[in-house]
């Protein structure tokens, strides 16, 4: 009991009154940097290691191994760590950062990382900074745990902002530039070529302008040259972008193609839809514009417009109590 108390007023006397919490909070971090490492350390499936062995034999890449990817290998022992156990989950985060534009397999484990190394490299970064320039200061509890855990958690949750904030801007981008698109694709039907030579062409022309629209066409051709269903593929774009306007846009094209209607006629329906669709928008912010303005116009306009009128009279009774004063 003496030791323990002999110990606490060292640390008091050495990082001030929370001594103690800074100490524990310390330790915490270090168990969590020495164990995790342990607890992610897995033997490794002898299946695999079999698999290993046989493909390091071999003088030439397998079609397996070329199909495979760049999955990184030395990822694959953390996935239980760096990946949701839930299938559900790992759809899902897939499929956001699919949206955000990174189709990385790897993807959600450099996410979850991500999180993990910002998380806590910006904890210690708040535990040295409360030890060097706040630790004389008299603060409270809940001071003392916002300038500790504070970094700890905007570290945690910066890449989940910046996924969701890329996932925007890509969706908006890839609206904006949808009816151009459906227009130069009408144009190329009209003018002879099919759809898929139609979606080539249109991929290459808008790539400067909208260019995740321009990938997203571009691996639409890709796999519909590797044989695969048009159909599939089409809905496979309209998830990855996650927009409305694409999926209509894939139902109607899936639906020229069952009943064997003009692909060309449907296609210019509804691109005068969207065309119209985008006038709608552009006039539904115009006339939000003059509700955002209206607060900015208040503060900015009101003050000086009182004190231009109500400064000359305020002045005028104030010297006249003065008068009564004396």
């Amino acid at each position: 009991m003496k030791l323990l108390t002999l110990f606490t007023d060292v640390l008091t006397g050495a990082l001030g009154p929370f001594g103690p919490i800074i100490a524990v909070g310390a330790l915490g971090v270090m168990l969590i940097l020495v164990t995790v490492p342990i607890m992610l350390k897995q033997k490794q499936d002898p299946l695999k290691k079999l698999k290993n062995a046989n493909s390091n034999k071999s003088d030439t890449p397998s079609s397996a191994n070329l199909r495979s990817g760049t999955r990184s290998v030395k990822l694959d022992r953390y996935a239980s760590f760096l990946e949701p156990q839930d299938e559900k989950q790992l759809s899902q985060m897939r499929l956001t950062l699919m949206q955000a534009g990174y189709r990385h397999k790897d993807a959600v484990r450099y996410f979850h990382f991500a999180q993990f190394a910002l998380g806590i490299g910006l904890l210690l970064v708040g535990v040295i900074y409360f030890v060097l320039v706040k630790s004389d200061d008299d603060l409270s509890t809940q001071q003392t745990l916002m300038y500790i855990l504070g970094p700890g958690g905007v570290g945690y949750m910066l890449p989940k902002y910046w996924v969701t904030k890329r996932q925007q801007q890509r969706q908006e981008e890839i609206t904006d530039g949808f009816p151009d698109s459906l227009d130069m694709m009408l144009v190329c039907i009209e003018a002879g070529q099919s759809m898929d030579q139609a979606i080539i062409r249109v991929s290459n022309e808008i790539r400067a302008s909208y260019p995740a629209l321009a990938d997203e066409f571009q691996i639409v051709s890709l796999q519909i040259k590797a044989g695969r269903d048009k159909a599939s593929v089409l809905n496979e774009m309209a998830e990855r972008c996650g927009v409305q306007d694409i999926s209509s846009f894939v139902t109607v094209l899936v639906q020229s193609q069952t009943f064997g209607t003009s692909v060309g006629e449907a296609l210019r329906v509804y691109a005068a839809e969207m065309r119209d669709k985008r006038v709608m928008r552009a006039e539904e912010k115009a006339n939000k514009l003059p509700t955002k303005m209206t607060l900015a116009t208040m503060m900015l306009t009101v003050p000086p417009l009182l004190i231009i009128l109500v400064g000359p009279s305020a002045l005028g009774i104030m010297k006249l109590f003065e008068m009564a004063g004396k």
